[in-house]
């Protein structure tokens, strides 16, 4: 399957794979436009990725009841995702546009941190069309559609969480760099490791925490901390990609998320 057809982009590819570095996770600038919405290209995925999207799919779901929240489930439905075959992120788009108002833009991979900004401000968001190998079903370190599709895309589906997710967009464009990297914080603990209380009990809602075998059978754990949800100690809270997360902050609803959000950024003067 053809990654990308930007000529920068694949010499970039080219330059890393030579010196040792998973080109994946180098951000790429855009120099152009890409496609979006219904300009988008279905690939010609392999039997071979249809099974690994079957077979990742139906592992996270096997631990999802009781653990995730009603709205991301809802969007998983909303969106039609099932283990039959890749979705397509043209079909996802249209369904984001008649829901909340949002499109899916196809990228390369990891891009830059402006271009990122730019389009989830734009209401926009950016998703890769490929997926991990066969050896990277447990880990990978780059995006994939998986993460991007299984994990962020159903909560898009919920009017509080998209409308806090694109001005969360608009904020990082305005923001200074020490307020850019606690918006990078709140990020992580929030639309990355999010969680909710409901009268259920507490459920998940990020992103990688759902698309994650680890994190999801680990995140409502007693080996975790769960705090309550205030943006000023949040972004203030440090945090290790590379291990299961010790602390995680839980929300009371997406309206307070919202909410909670816009109140941080106008304190800052950055929305």
């Amino acid at each position: 399957m053809n990654l990308n057809n930007n000529e920068e982009y694949l010499s970039a590819y080219e330059k890393a794979a030579k010196e040792g570095i998973d080109p994946r996770c180098i951000p790429q600038k855009l120099t152009g436009e890409v496609p979006i919405h219904d300009k988008i290209i279905y690939p010609n995925y392999s039997e071979e990725e249809h099974d690994i999207w079957k077979f990742l799919y139906n592992r996270q779901m096997n631990f999802l009841p009781n653990r995730a929240a009603d709205e991301y489930l809802f969007g998983v439905e909303k969106l039609k995702l099932t283990e039959d075959r890749i979705p397509s992120l043209k079909e996802i788009s249209y369904v984001f546009y008649d829901t909340t108002g949002w499109k899916v833009a196809r990228v390369p991979g990891l891009i830059d941190v402006e271009d990122f900004f730019k389009l989830i401000s734009q209401r926009i968001f950016p998703s890769t069309d490929y997926i991990r190998k066969k050896e990277e079903l447990d880990y990978t370190p780059a995006p994939d559609l998986f993460h991007d599709i299984f994990g962020h895309m159903p909560m898009l589906t919920n009017n509080s969480f998209a409308n806090f997710y694109q001005k969360f967009g608009i904020a990082s464009l305005n923001a200074n760099p020490i307020d850019r990297k606690q918006l990078e914080t709140f990020h992580w603990f929030t639309v990355e490791f999010g969680l909710i209380k409901t009268a259920k009990g507490t459920r998940i809602y990020g992103a990688g925490i759902l698309s994650s075998l680890g994190e999801v059978q680990h995140a409502l754990s007693d080996e975790v901390e769960v705090r309550e949800f205030d943006p000023d100690k949040i972004v203030m809270q440090e945090y290790d990609v590379w291990h299961l997360q010790p602390i995680l902050f839980a929300i009371e609803s997406f309206e307070q998320l919202e909410e909670g959000f816009n109140y941080w950024c106008n304190k800052k003067k950055i929305l």
